[in-house]
């Protein structure tokens, strides 16, 4: 599959069942732990659970405008396109994130017995019983997971930005002027 027809299948398909309740950290490293579900393609009628977390780092130095860094995405493996690439693809449909660090790390990929809907559920009622405001739960393509799950850590920068915004001018106003 090329970059473009995951990115579309991706955009098409992603569903973020539960956002993270919690918000970013403004000044902080936000680790955002996810578990990501997707119908296998190997095993028909069986569930894909990829378990990881992005790590969004906070900047140690000061990054070019529009130059995030990923890192643990396997764009280049599985879409055989490098950084920059994927920086101008996103760009080009004026997709932009902050720049900063994001580290994806998977820690677990199993198998679910068991159709979508059920491993939904699922995981669903186990983050609901553990009463867990860290994790999110999003659903995809299993070959554009990597577009899904930048899907996911966008709209939780978006969730946080009316609040870190306040928390910006709460230190300006301060008269801390750095965000260390």
């Amino acid at each position: 599959m090329n970059i473009q027809d995951g990115w579309e299948k991706a955009l098409k398909s992603t569903k973020i069942i539960r956002p993270r309740p919690k918000e970013l950290l403004t000044f902080e490293t936000t680790e955002v732990p996810y578990i990501f579900l997707s119908e296998s393609s190997v095993n028909l009628g069986d569930t894909v659970v990829r378990k990881g977390q992005v790590v969004v780092e906070k900047p140690a130095i000061i990054l070019p405008s529009n130059s995030p860094q990923f890192e643990g995405f396997d764009f280049e493996r599985e879409f055989h396109s490098g950084q920059d690439m994927i920086l101008n693809f996103l760009f080009v449909r004026g997709v932009t994130f902050p720049s900063l660090k994001y580290n994806n790390k998977t820690y677990s990929l199993d198998v679910y017995e068991g159709h979508l809907e059920k491993a939904i559920e699922y995981y669903s009622d186990k983050l609901q019983r553990g009463e867990d405001v860290a994790n999110g739960l999003i659903t995809g393509p299993e070959d554009s997971w990597q577009f899904s799950i930048l899907i996911f850590i966008a709209t939780q920068i978006m969730r946080s930005a009316d609040s870190d915004i306040k928390r910006l001018l709460e230190r300006f106003k301060e008269g801390r002027d750095s965000l260390s």
